[in-house]
């Protein structure tokens, strides 16, 4: 299958989740034998126009950040290339129309990679964006529910959720035990004062903690745990890379998840996927209790003595390093929705 990909930011302009799960779909379509090119601004050097590292093909739509001209040539190049299907990044919210266009002269289906950290606002173009392409794929209910407020109807949205490479999972040794493992930026919205306030209610009882992350608070969590009198049990162990998490959550008996906003919880699948217990607190920015709706190894939560509690609860499952319930996130599978949605898109809409 021939895939054009637009996005005019790319995770090699900036790094964040939308864009590094793009450029996720990108390789890992690549990766099966199909033909990639990602239509973007200019990341590279050189004078060249096409750039190919390895197997995926980037096309510079424009060397420079301008949306008009970017817009402008896009559907033309689009036209020549001929896709079966073209998948765009929803921001800046032009490319989409511009795509569309290209899409109509190359008579090739539209679908929109909505991750939810794009910062559209609800304006006149961004609801544009929500009712253009023939489908908007989302990771969670909670961002698929937000572009239907845009103006999307249920036939035109699809969850597609992140993934994981379960192989990797089972490869690495479990490190030593814990009883609960937190993971996320320490930032504004990591919320770790509620992990904090339900293990301070269980100072009478013997327990051990590990946060994963580093980022602008992280000094000021660990003068909370100092103030709660828990920071002689909890462990502050940095960033660290995706073995030395996957690590850990093996070690570890239960993952607590509470920060503030999740567009799609993908600490908390790597961890399940360890095996480690589920315990959310609810946030209404946070998808994190859409992952675990139906899964019995979890606690869904409402504030810091609920938390406590289930702690505590959890404690009367199995301790296990692995969870074979979570092979269908895996990155292969999760790849197979993709490509099944675009066998779909070409049929539906009868472009070819």
């Amino acid at each position: 299958m021939r895939v054009a990909l637009v996005a005019m930011e790319t995770s090699h302009h900036r790094d964040s989740e939308g864009n590094e799960r793009f450029q996720r779909l990108a390789d890992g379509l690549a990766d099966a034998g199909h033909e990639v090119t990602v239509f973007c601004s200019q990341w590279w050097e050189g004078e060249g126009e096409v750039f190919k590292p390895e197997d995926i093909r980037y096309h510079a739509v424009t060397l420079s950040d301008s949306v008009g001209s970017f817009c402008l040539r896009l559907p033309i190049l689009l036209a020549r290339y001929g896709p079966d299907v073209i998948h765009a990044r929803p921001s800046p919210p032009q490319q989409v129309i511009a795509a569309s266009v290209g899409g109509t002269l190359a008579r090739s289906p539209l679908a929109v990679e909505w991750f939810g950290d794009e910062g559209l606002g609800d304006s006149r173009m961004t609801r544009a964006v929500a009712r253009e392409p023939q489908l908007v794929i989302t990771p969670s209910e909670m961002v698929r529910t937000t572009v239907r407020e845009y103006g999307a109807d249920d036939e035109s949205t699809r969850i597609i959720p992140e993934s994981i490479d379960f192989s990797l999972v089972e490869s690495v040794d479990p490190a030593e035990e814990v009883d609960v493992v937190y993971a996320h930026p320490l930032d504004e919205s990591a919320n770790i004062e509620s992990l904090f306030l339900g293990l301070a209610e269980l100072r009478d009882r013997d327990w051990s903690a590990t946060i994963i992350g580093d980022g602008p608070q992280r000094e000021s969590y660990e003068r909370q745990a100092s103030d709660l009198r828990i920071d002689d049990r909890v462990s502050f162990v940095g960033a660290c890379d995706r073995e030395r998490r996957l690590e850990l959550y093996r070690g570890a008996h239960a993952f607590v998840q509470t920060a503030y906003r999740e567009y799609f919880p993908t600490e908390l699948l790597w961890a399940l996927a360890s095996g480690c217990v589920g315990l959310v607190e609810y946030q209404a920015q946070s998808s994190a209790h859409e992952l675990i709706e139906n899964y019995p190894r979890s606690f869904r939560v409402t504030n810091p003595q609920q938390l406590a509690d289930a702690i505590v609860d959890a404690g009367d499952y199995e301790h296990l390093t692995v969870d074979d319930t979570w092979q269908s996130y895996d990155h292969d599978v999760v790849l197979g929705r993709y490509l099944d949605t675009y066998e779909e898109l070409v049929s539906d809409f009868g472009f070819l």
